[in-house]
């Protein structure tokens, strides 16, 4: 077992390995990456410090990056993503080094991602790009090791690219995020699913009925959308892109402005990646009761210095949900803290989803390694050639079949003289 760590408990290793086992069930395009990495073993020698929720999907990713041959630390990728019994298995049971305890203080969460980059890292596995920012503020001197990362989400990508435009990223890397077999998947049905587990679970409430505003209409809150609909939801949705809002009102929701829909929601859920989305002057106009979770990456959505400000008493009326009594009477709920709803409150994605994405994190792993050499201090995205496998593979696990183009149906695709 590992002596380098720090978790809640680890008593609670045969707990996780039970979870771990049961999400391996739903990993079937894993399962056979990893039989191939078994066998190929290309990432022996290689060094990885993975900064991601540490959850029981997260486990099987890491364990496959194993037998792949990688040296691999994990620390977690948000203060209230970990789930303790699963970062104990892996201390336990695989030997890895795991700095993560749920509802650990800002301090304590900075100085496991600084533990992680002790690790001196040839690769960087990111969700949300805190690994990254902390390795270019903090630690430039590891960054003559790096051969390149993978970034797990929407938010991290923008930071990356931000990072690339100014020229302060040091190393390529691919965006995991952006494969079609992530965000079309993960983010649409993985995060639809699980916003409304998370939300149910904090509050207990019937969505039934209720007047429910998702900000945002990127991937990710177009499934919460989906999903909050398909409860019997009254869904509004707000948007700053003309093209996505538009996009929202062909699909059948309300549109508006957030100052608009604040008065007319019972349940608020942000997911733009964005700051203040619900800000003060919404918290002002919002009927006594309103509830609120963000589904972003970071709890910046709402603005909880304001809601404190605003607040004369705040008190925890569930194990994640708080209740702020403003001083007109009415009341305000936030679920989660203001953190990733679907993790602080429940389990994040189901298994079958995050499938796809970690097995676009360990083949985008496998290609880094491979091409680092040749790519440019810049943010790729996945080569199509992978997204292409891992829907295969998906498929087959399946047991789905699809067609195959004749020669003379390819010949008519690549001729532009034969018309009709």
């Amino acid at each position: 077992m590992s002596t380098n760590y720090d978790i809640k408990d680890i008593r609670l290793a045969d707990k996780g390995r039970f979870r771990m086992q049961w999400a391996a069930r739903e990993m079937p395009v894993l399962a056979q990456i990893e039989d191939r990495f078994a066998k190929e073993r290309p990432l022996a020698g290689i060094r990885i410090s993975a900064c991601l929720h540490v959850t029981s999907e997260t486990a099987n990713l890491m364990r496959v990056l194993q037998t792949g041959g990688a040296d691999v630390v994990l620390t977690a990728s948000n203060p209230l993503s970990t789930q303790d019994d699963i970062a104990a298995t892996l201390v336990a049971h695989h030997e890895m080094p795991v700095y993560a305890i749920k509802g650990e203080d800002n301090a304590t969460y900075y100085a496991h991602i600084k533990a992680a980059l002790d690790h001196k890292p040839h690769i960087t596995m990111d969700d949300g790009a805190d690994l990254v920012s902390t390795l270019h503020k903090e630690r430039r001197e590891l960054l003559d090791g790096v051969l390149g990362g993978t970034e797990e989400t929407t938010t991290g990508v923008i930071r990356l690219r931000a990072m690339a435009h100014d020229g302060e990223l040091m190393f390529p890397i691919i965006a995991v995020n952006d494969a079609l077999t992530k965000h079309l998947f993960d983010n649409r049905y993985g995060t639809g699913q699980s916003t409304m587990d998370g939300l149910i679970r904090a509050t207990n409430v019937l969505i039934a009925g209720k007047t429910v505003v998702v900000a945002g209409y990127g991937w990710c809150s177009r499934g919460i959308a989906m999903r909050a609909k398909g409860l019997g939801g009254n869904v509004i949705v707000t948007e700053v892109d003309p093209l996505k809002a538009l996009e929202a009102v062909m699909d059948g929701y309300r549109v508006m402005p957030m100052l608009e829909a604040a008065p007319q929601g019972d349940i608020f859920i942000t997911s733009t990646g964005d700051i203040n989305v619900i800000d003060r002057h919404h918290f002002e106009v919002m009927k006594d009761g309103a509830i609120m979770a963000n589904s972003g990456h970071f709890n910046v959505e709402i603005n909880l210095p304001e809601l404190e400000k605003m607040a004369v008493e705040i008190r925890r009326v569930r194990e994640f949900l708080d209740e702020y009594i403003l001083a007109d009477g009415r009341r305000l709920y936030l679920a989660g803290e203001g953190r990733l709803v679907n993790l602080a409150a429940a389990e994040g994605h189901p298994s079958a989803v995050m499938d796809m994405s970690f097995a676009n994190q360990a083949l985008a792993a496998e290609y880094m390694i491979k091409h680092h050499a040749s790519l440019k201090r810049t943010v790729y995205s996945v080569p199509e050639s992978i997204d292409k496998e891992i829907a295969r593979l998906k498929l087959a696990a399946m047991g789905v079949q699809i067609d195959v183009l004749t020669p003379e149906q390819e010949a008519y695709l690549n001729e532009w003289r034969m018309g009709t």
